[in-house]
């Protein structure tokens, strides 16, 4: 019964918590989060609750750590983003404390570096001097420490959690570090996967610092209003999955997933929308020849965008990837639909996973 009390608690907590952050924190808060990592997901759609199963679960489940196939395991990714002005850096290490745990560490880094600081453009006497030009970068940063256990209360259930620090910073001007937690759980059923994955549990806090005397100057003369030091919170958000694996031939095999992205923040341009909760489905394949040769597909981001003519269409997001395993090495690439289908500014993503028996 302690158990249980101790349960209700928390949730209990949690849901106070969610319902006074959606009285005052944003809408969109340490969105680089939500972009995503490595290429195998990128290439579904980000479809992963309930069928990741390697060191990338830190991000995505971290429930599904417990099956993890290998002793340890690491992943590299890169890509880039507009033309490559945005760079998107991960790498993870995860590896079985025994044989009902497992423990990981992610890092994840999304900047823009050499933005030209141009406040010093002209000097005491007026005149332009390029050479008085400074660059500085704006990145986000998040490191994330996982945890995941297999429990005895249901066969085939497991639960992971991730503590997450977050760091933002803006050159010199402004940076802002933030903490929260993660929560997720698998439930493997014979051929089915069912997954939950709860980000910010308990609202992700940044707490944002201002070097207003670098600054004001600029802000005063431009009639702009100078920043004041803030705390930014990243509301509750619950992803729900199922996924089935298939072998349509002796060798050639098939993984089918879903995945519901619920978020509580009023409504957004999603396919399901209310004021209560809007849910936005996507829908990932991956088929594989004897778990050596991958061909990925997934859809997702369904949104109404509105014409010049005032009407409205409907669009996706449609992702593809490809995927290698040589012995140990996982190599992985995707092309990914930034989020506008009609100009098809899409993305190419590498990423490299290694496998390392003890």
């Amino acid at each position: 019964m302690k158990k249980y009390f101790l349960l209700f608690i928390i949730w209990s907590s949690c849901a106070i918590g969610l319902v006074y952050a959606q009285t005052t924190a944003p809408k969109y808060s340490n969105e680089f989060l939500n972009i995503g990592v490595g290429a195998r997901a990128l290439g579904m759609s980000n479809v992963q609750v309930a069928s990741v199963n390697d060191v990338t679960a830190a991000y995505w489940n971290p429930a599904g750590l417990l099956n993890m196939k290998s002793k340890h395991e690491v992943a590299l990714m890169h890509s880039e983003y507009f033309a490559g002005i945005a760079k998107y850096d991960y790498g993870a290490f995860a590896t079985h404390l025994d044989s009902q745990s497992v423990i990981a560490l992610s890092i994840i880094r999304f900047g823009v570096d050499d933005i030209p600081d141009t406040r010093y453009l002209y000097d005491a006497n007026g005149a332009l001097n390029y050479n008085n030009i400074r660059y500085f970068s704006a990145a986000d940063y998040a490191f994330l420490l996982s945890y995941a256990r297999q429990t005895k209360l249901v066969p085939g259930l497991q639960f992971g959690a991730n503590f997450k620090v977050i760091h933002r910073t803006v050159g010199q001007f402004a940076n802002a570090w933030g903490f929260g937690l993660d929560a997720g759980a698998q439930y493997i059923r014979k051929k089915w996967k069912f997954g939950l994955m709860a980000r910010d549990v308990t609202g992700t806090f940044n707490a944002w610092s201002h070097n207003t005397a670098l600054i004001q100057d600029v802000y005063a003369a431009t009639g702009n209003t100078i920043p004041q030091n803030s705390i930014e919170v990243t509301l509750p958000k619950v992803i729900l999955g199922v996924a089935r694996q298939f072998k349509m031939f002796k060798k050639i095999g098939l993984l089918t997933a879903i995945d519901f992205v619920n978020t509580f923040d009023g409504k957004r341009n999603v396919l399901i929308k209310s004021n209560v909760v809007s849910i936005d489905p996507m829908a990932g394949f991956e088929l594989d020849y004897n778990q050596i040769i991958f061909l990925r597909f997934g859809a997702g981001n369904i949104q109404k965008i509105k014409d010049f003519d005032k009407g409205t269409k409907t669009t996706f997001q449609p992702n593809f990837g490809i995927g290698v395993r040589i012995s140990r090495l996982y190599i992985d690439y995707a092309l990914t639909d930034v989020g506008n289908q009609a100009e098809a500014l899409y993305s190419n993503v590498f990423s490299l996973k290694l496998a390392l028996n003890k």
